[in-house]
């Protein structure tokens, strides 16, 4: 007797966007076409992998030594790259982390996918079952890391430098090697990052929702809350758009400290990409809702003293709320409120309790028509609860995996249509939206 299919749940779309905003996602994602890749065919053929003059064969992992800087004399402050080369085509997938030295969670997250929980056999990133190419890079900046700091050791910023210079300071030679070496053949970048110092953010993707293939790579990954965010000027995000690479940033947690919700979600969304991709087998798993959103704002202190924080990260505001009440050890008995401009949800706090007058104590972002969404999945405290972040870790389980592999996957896809089915259950989705 034939099984009936599953009819997949359809996921609600928030629109928390100015309608022209909009018009010119919608428009972009019309004129988006999807490109034939038969190089991915399963059928194509597909040999070893060749980086920085190594090779790495079929169906095998292996971890090469990257040096950021090209010198005879004194430290090439050499980067771990790991590459799962699959035995079968398919994309080639670049994901970062430690782009800060000071940011904690994407080392945490590259870490545990290439451990044994992930690549071994019946796992899900295990080599031998892969489609196409993962490069995974715990820690971009490396000596920023050891000295657990936010910039190289010239004081640069590595995603301000993008694409580099191989003649120029430091960092934008750096930042020319990583482009060379690990951006510009990318078929899709996954960039992991924390909040800077003093700050913590809740787990959270920013993308250009009018690039098309980063629209569709954002909502890959699995998670409720899509911040619509042009990306800085010489940032990786801003430069591979540009080459019309899809690149997303989830940020999560905070500097020099590790918030394993976040860790747990970004590892999360990861998994969700490449099953998406069509790289690993099963499905991805798919929020209950997706809301895209812009017009976050920081809410700073409009006096100095010591900051007594009433929210976390994820708490729901309702207008008037307090936020935060500032009082000065100089002054007892004084105190200033500051509240909730509006209905909305803190995607970030300080966590630094010493304030002077016009620093942020937390980034807020208004919330005008779908309160009701982020309502519906809270803890006890108030807290949205993002998807993934309660999961058990699957890199503590001895016994249970990630991924139940039954039976054998060819992997890949017939015509090489990995985007335009991803394309169409955008499309399919984003028909679904949440009333006002």
């Amino acid at each position: 007797m034939a099984r009936k299919s599953k009819k997949s749940r359809r996921v609600r779309i928030a629109h928390e966007l100015s309608r022209r905003r909009r018009k010119v996602i919608e428009k972009a994602l019309a004129e988006h076409k999807t490109e034939d890749r038969t190089e991915w065919d399963r059928k194509s053929e597909w040999s070893d992998y060749k980086f920085y003059r190594k090779t790495i064969k079929r169906g095998t992992i292996r971890t090469i030594d990257l040096p950021l800087l090209e010198v005879s004399l004194g430290d090439p402050w050499a980067t771990p790259v790991t590459i799962i080369h699959g035995s079968r085509p398919g994309p080639t997938i670049t994901i970062l982390g430690g782009m800060h030295g000071d940011e904690l969670t994407g080392p945490s997250a590259c870490t545990h996918l290439l451990g044994n929980s992930f690549t071994e056999k019946d796992k899900p990133l295990n080599p031998e079952t892969l489609a196409g190419t993962i490069r995974i890079v715990p820690v971009v900046n490396m000596p920023g890391y050891r000295s657990k700091s936010r910039y190289f050791p010239d004081g640069r910023d590595l995603n301000r430098n993008f694409p580099g210079n191989p003649k120029g300071s430091s960092t934008r030679r750096v930042a020319h090697q990583v482009w060379r070496y690990l951006i510009e053949d990318s078929d899709a970048i996954i960039d992991l990052h924390s909040a800077g110092k003093g700050r913590s953010n809740m787990p959270q993707i920013r993308v250009d929702l009018a690039h098309a293939g980063s629209n569709i790579l954002a909502k890959a990954f699995g998670i409720e809350i899509i911040l619509d965010s042009k990306p800085p000027s010489g940032s990786l995000r801003s430069n591979a758009n540009e080459l019309d690479i899809p690149s997303i940033t989830y940020e999560g947690g905070g500097a020099n400290w590790l918030d394993q919700g976040s860790v747990k979600v970004a590892v999360h969304g990861v998994v969700n990409i490449l099953r998406s991709l069509k790289m690993i087998p099963e499905k991805p798993h798919r929020p209950r809702f997706r809301m895209l959103a812009s017009g976050s704002t920081w809410l700073r202190a409009g006096e100095g003293g010591l900051l007594d924080l009433f929210v976390d990260c994820g708490s729901i505001m309702k207008e008037g709320d307090v936020v935060a009440r500032i009082s000065d050890p100089a002054t007892p008995g004084l105190s200033v409120d500051i509240l909730a401009p509006e209905d909305g949800l803190m995607i970030c706090i300080a966590t630094n309790p010493f304030v002077a007058a016009g620093m942020p104590v937390g980034h807020f972002l208004p919330v005008s028509k779908h309160m009701s969404l982020l309502e519906e999945q809270v803890d006890i405290h108030g807290r949205f609860i993002t998807q993934g972040s309660l999961d058990e870790p699957v890199w503590r389980e001895e016994e249970e995996i990630e991924v139940e592999v039954v039976g054998e996957w060819d992997g890949g896809s017939v015509d090489s249509g990995w985007l335009e089915t991803t394309m169409e259950e955008v499309n399919r989705e984003d028909n679904v939206e949440e009333e006002a």
